[in-house]
């Protein structure tokens, strides 16, 4: 089938889709989570089908958003300096983090 090899738009799509539906992390969010936000008087399956559609169109922006970010900047992201800029900020968050953490009560 052309366009669904594992390097493809339509191979990544299908990865995803079953990596999200065979993670019991998702099912056990919208279980926890989903409800408190159901309006009353509405269905349930209604109600959890819009609140997981509203769900899946931010992740969607959220991630187109960070998908042209990175093609904006490819050039600069390749550059030896650049990764090594963001090693050292990504360190230095986690390092904080860390000893925040280690400080904390």
């Amino acid at each position: 089938m052309p366009g669904c090899g594992a390097d493809s738009v339509g191979g990544g799509w299908r990865q995803g889709t079953l990596t999200n539906l065979l993670n019991p992390k998702t099912g056990a969010f919208y279980v926890a989570v989903l409800p408190q936000f159901m309006p009353a008087g509405t269905g349930h399956f209604a109600g959890g089908l819009l609140l997981t559609t509203v769900h899946i169109s931010i992740g969607l922006l959220w991630s187109a958003v960070l998908i042209g970010f990175a093609r904006a900047l490819r050039g600069w992201l390749r550059k030896p300096r650049a990764r090594r800029l963001l090693d050292r900020v990504t360190g230095t968050v986690i390092g904080v983090f860390g000893i925040r953490l280690a400080l904390s009560d």
